[in-house]
């Protein structure tokens, strides 16, 4: 969790004088990804997951959340990397989508950034597409890029989930 901690903050502004969103960042892979905070339901470490036989390739199963079956989406499969080594930690960030809870598997959670809504840009044209087709725009802090997930193109998974 450090390494997203060092985030450059200089689009961060004080809660009382902002008109931006707020988003929980997030890394998969090395890049830092953003969805807003008032998407997140719970974070949390998965412990277990239950292998739903053939579902898509990024469904990496089920898992039970206070009684609830949540559906766990690998973004790593998803946006295309190389799996997670065996062992590495994931972290679980759940999510609702038309009334149902998703658990999007990412590698490591950060902080809530604020973020002025004018600093916010569409997705530039030489976006990587694996980002572009996920992605709602982009905001570029002091050492990177952070894109914002649109999480109803993320869950919309190879079988039309």
């Amino acid at each position: 969790m450090s390494e997203i901690e060092d985030v450059a903050d200089t689009n961060v502004v004080a809660s009382s004088d902002r008109r931006g969103a707020d988003y929980v960042s997030m890394r998969v892979a090395g890049q830092l990804f953003g969805i807003p905070v008032l998407s997140v339901h719970d974070v949390f470490s998965p412990s277990k997951l239950a292998y739903v036989p053939m579902a898509p390739a990024e469904v990496e199963g089920v898992l039970n959340l206070r009684g609830r079956i949540v559906t766990a989406i690998d973004l790593r499969n998803r946006l295309g990397y190389t799996p997670r080594a065996a062992g590495d930690k994931k972290m679980a960030v759940v999510i609702e989508h038309h009334g149902e809870p998703y658990s999007l598997l990412i590698d490591a959670v950060g902080e809530v950034l604020s973020l002025e809504q004018g600093a916010f840009e569409r997705n530039p044209v030489n976006l990587d597409p694996r980002w572009r087709d996920v992605s709602e725009g982009v905001y570029r802090l002091d050492s990177e890029l952070m894109v914002v997930l649109a999480l109803h193109k993320i869950i919309k998974t190879s079988n039309g989930a």
